[in-house]
């Protein structure tokens, strides 16, 4: 009788990122098979289960562009098509970044201008940079084509967005937290 009380009171944990216990910081340089190049850093300060994400990436054509973490952090063995799939330890359906269910590595579209630079400047609090949601060591994935969120009818709305090919990836580091 316990027990699924229990379940439900920890439910909220498994949907909220994890605190981590120092200030901790990433980045990810991005390069093609496309023409999308650039550098986005991943902050959670200690305490808090929000990851700052910003940075630059140019070379897009104009418009939206997927943006997840996908589960492999490698991109010599195939290029951008050996991360694999997106972050979803939890084996949930596609979202949006505000949707309760969701990939882990789903964090929705970046929007370049006329000029081809998406800048980046937002919170995520479902990725971590710590604990068992860590996204050290993924890879990250610029798309051709703007993620439906889930909510695009297509066969692959629920389990990519829909957002078409691979057109720039690296591998998420950890970086001195003091610079």
């Amino acid at each position: 009788m316990l027990a699924p009380l229990l379940a439900l009171l920890a439910l909220p944990a498994t949907l909220a990122g994890y605190a981590c216990p120092d200030t901790t910081k990433a980045m990810v340089n991005l390069k093609g098979p496309g023409s999308g190049s650039g550098t986005v850093y991943f902050t959670q300060h200690e305490g808090s289960d929000q990851v700052k994400i910003s940075g630059l990436i140019s070379g897009l054509t104009p418009g939206k562009h997927g943006f997840h973490v996908h589960v492999f952090g490698d991109i010599f063995t195939d290029g951008c098509a050996s991360t694999g799939g997106h972050y979803n330890p939890f084996n949930r359906t596609h979202g949006a970044p505000t949707d309760r269910i969701r990939h882990v590595g789903d964090l929705g579209n970046i929007e370049a201008d006329a000029k081809g630079d998406a800048h980046i400047d937002f919170t995520d609090c479902v990725i971590s940079l710590c604990g068992r949601r860590t996204i050290l060591g993924r890879g990250v994935v610029v798309h051709a084509g703007a993620d439906d969120l889930g909510r695009g009818g297509f066969e692959d709305s629920k389990t990519t967005g829909h957002a078409g090919n691979r057109t720039a990836c690296g591998i998420i580091a950890a970086i001195d937290p003091t610079k």
